[in-house]
């Protein structure tokens, strides 16, 4: 089940082992949040696009009975997330699929999804920005295979009408988000800005959109923080960590 220098972590809340390696892109909160921050279908489909190692849907699949199929592009995430889900006995529910996600149309039928989740490469790609020697990692950080707007784009494919659309994110990319969704036609409708810590500022923005949705009806949620100022997880985020 493991290969050399892999290792099994657990997200206690969900009781999910998730294979991991530091040689490539590991999960990170923003995976935990993401998976917590929208309303799941009960059944359906739910396609998780840019899924790295698998976490975001394995870790959602704990609350759902819906169907969900993952996306990635490099073979050697896309097959440790596979394996995961096999760890984790979760072949009835979850599909790994190593894909280009521009292609993803090829094999999920436009109009058919619920809720797409998606937790994409950050940094625009520009020129003179040094990127991560790592070439996992400067894939999963920055937008050398793709780019915000084609997410929001092949989203908008996939979805169904009133289906949703939910990302994690940097705050610096708000405005370019609403943009994106707008241009696609997907109406935003809830945003969390996240915290590090009380009087720290934000460095993780979650938005959720809906596919031909009303333009009315925009919420700003609660701000939501990882730490307490004493440094020790706010009791939300360690709820989501490891359970109630």
């Amino acid at each position: 089940m493991l290969l050399e220098g892999e290792r099994i972590d657990q997200l206690y809340a969900d009781d999910i082992q998730i294979i991991q390696s530091k040689e490539v892109f590991s999960f990170s909160m923003d995976a935990v949040l993401l998976a917590n921050f929208p309303s799941l279908p009960k059944k359906g489909l739910i396609v998780d696009l840019c899924a790295g190692n698998g976490a975001v849907g394995l870790f959602a699949s704990r609350k759902t009975a819906a169907q969900i199929k993952q996306i990635e592009l490099q073979p050697r995430l896309a097959d440790m997330g596979e394996r995961s889900i096999q760890l984790n006995k979760l072949e009835n529910q979850m599909e790994m699929v190593q894909l280009d996600l521009k292609e993803a149309p090829s094999i999920i039928k436009p109009d058919s999804v619920d809720l797409i989740l998606c937790n994409p490469p950050y940094f625009k790609e520009q020129p003179d920005r040094k990127t991560n020697p790592n070439p996992y990692l400067a894939a999963a950080r920055h937008e050398i295979h793709t780019s915000l707007e084609e997410v929001i784009a092949v989203s908008a494919k996939l979805l169904k009408t009133n289906g949703r659309l939910a990302m994690v994110h940097r705050p610096d990319r708000f405005l370019d988000i609403l943009d994106f969704m707008q241009s696609f036609n997907i109406a935003p409708k809830r945003i969390q800005f996240v915290y590090p810590k009380p009087e720290k500022e934000a460095n993780i923005l979650l938005v959720e959109g809906i596919l031909r949705g009303k333009k009315d009806g925009f919420r700003v949620l609660p701000p939501f923080y990882i730490q307490d100022k004493a440094g020790d997880y706010h009791p939300e985020m360690a709820a989501l960590l490891y359970g109630r």
